[in-house]
């Protein structure tokens, strides 16, 4: 019996007494999926949390702001419950495509684009871990940082 037989025979013991759940296997290919090589990081900066300030009126919304060399990305997180709504600006304003990354969303499909003057509203982004991929028009990319909302 050689290495590779000796292996072979590994694996197969290991697939019938210790398998690999299907939800792993699951997370492994989207987190491929979600793999933006290219894009430039924009890295949470700024996150003022649910608490509104003393005296001010509103709900109780949550600021976040991201940075990279080059651009921004401004937002506002609302709501409560399973959904949550994120507006927010990309600046330098331009129209772009936007991808929300979650777990429970489908890898690569568009959720918005911005508007010219680089505003956008998610109205119904699932609550836990999320992170927004920006497809520019000269085909370059800017992804926040993943954050829990």
């Amino acid at each position: 019996m050689n290495d590779e037989e000796l292996m072979a025979g590994a694996r197969a013991a290991f697939d019938v007494l210790d398998p690999v759940p299907a939800g792993v296997l699951a997370a492994a290919r989207s987190a491929l999926a979600w793999r933006t090589p290219a894009a430039a990081l924009a890295e949470l900066h700024h996150d003022r949390g649910a608490r509104p300030a003393a005296g001010a009126r509103g709900g109780t919304g949550r600021s976040l702001a991201f940075g990279c060399p080059g651009a921004s990305v401004e937002i506002e997180v609302a709501g409560d419950g399973r959904h949550r709504e994120i507006t927010g600006r990309l600046v330098p304003p331009v129209a772009a495509e936007i991808v929300v990354r979650h777990r429970d969303l489908p890898a690569g499909g568009p959720a918005a684009r911005t508007g010219p003057s680089g505003v956008f509203c998610l109205p119904r982004v699932p609550e836990g871990l999320v992170s927004l991929l920006f497809r520019l028009p000269d085909g370059s990319s800017v992804v926040t940082s993943w954050v829990r909302v």
